[in-house]
């Protein structure tokens, strides 16, 4: 069961996942900023977790690309984590879709994102290693992603570099060496004709019919959760996952004591 916020109909669209360090060297965020601006350019959807480093990167590459990125998350859809990436949030549910496979009221938590690598590798075609350390844990996600017969990419990097050494690892492992976004064009150009038909059809509409019924019983005075269940009828899970959504699209604010303005 995978809950989603934002275009569900991207899970179908040919995807590279790009994933690396969260400390990534400034030369680490350019390539992963430019390989995802021009793997998006050429019309897959981009993956990642929506870490801070090469994932929030990665996404914002695509975005920059006016592309579609989806965000797999660690937590129930009603958090962001972490925090201070609540306006790239915002942006992936506007332009993509965020995912998780965690009810609404999950926190952060270690182990939930070992699970969450076994996503972002599944719903890939190819996936994209930029930078990462030995002990990384992109790495999981990278040989996940051979375990599901996906392709793997990895970019090469310094022997004196301790954010090269995961994904020199990785190309002994079996991992193609990728110097630009053509070489991995060129290997999944079998995808070409699907993106070619998919982009062709209309963008979904932001709102779906739960979140514009939420939204029309929001008040422009201060509104409780406690009256949004009463008058909407869903449960407390339902409601907040869709204020999340409301407030990160700018429709609502949330005010002190738990409640919420509408603002346009």
């Amino acid at each position: 069961l995978l809950f989603i916020r934002g275009n569900p109909k991207l899970l179908a669209y040919p995807q590279i996942a790009i994933v690396g360090s969260r400390n990534p060297s400034a030369l680490g965020n350019k390539a992963a900023f430019d390989f995802a601006f021009e793997l998006s350019k050429f019309g897959f959807v981009i993956t990642s977790g929506m870490a801070i480093g090469i994932d929030s990167t990665g996404h914002q590459g695509a975005l920059s690309a006016d592309g579609y990125t989806i965000a797999v998350v660690g937590t129930g859809l009603d958090r962001v984590y972490p925090a201070s990436n609540k306006p790239l949030a915002l942006e992936i549910v506007n332009h993509g879709a965020m995912v998780s496979e965690f009810p609404p009221g999950t926190t952060a938590q270690a182990t939930n994102f070992p699970r969450r690598n076994r996503i972002i590798s599944g719903l890939c075609q190819g996936l994209l290693l930029v930078e990462a350390a030995q002990q990384s844990g992109s790495l999981i996600t990278a040989r996940l992603a051979i375990e599901q017969n996906r392709e793997v990419f990895a970019i090469p990097g310094s022997i004196y570099s301790p954010l090269s050494r995961g994904c020199n690892a990785m190309i002994k492992e079996g991992a193609k060496l990728v110097e630009s976004p053509q070489d991995i064009i060129d290997e999944l150009s079998q995808y070409k004709q699907r993106i070619s038909f998919l982009r062709a059809e209309p963008e979904q509409s932001l709102l779906d019919l739960e979140q514009q019924t939420l939204l029309n019983l929001v008040m422009f005075h201060p509104t409780s959760i406690d009256d949004l269940v009463e008058s909407s009828g869903q449960s407390v899970d339902s409601i907040a996952v869709q204020l999340l959504m409301l407030e990160l699209q700018g429709h609502i604010e949330a005010t002190a004591g738990g409640c919420y303005v509408r603002v346009k």
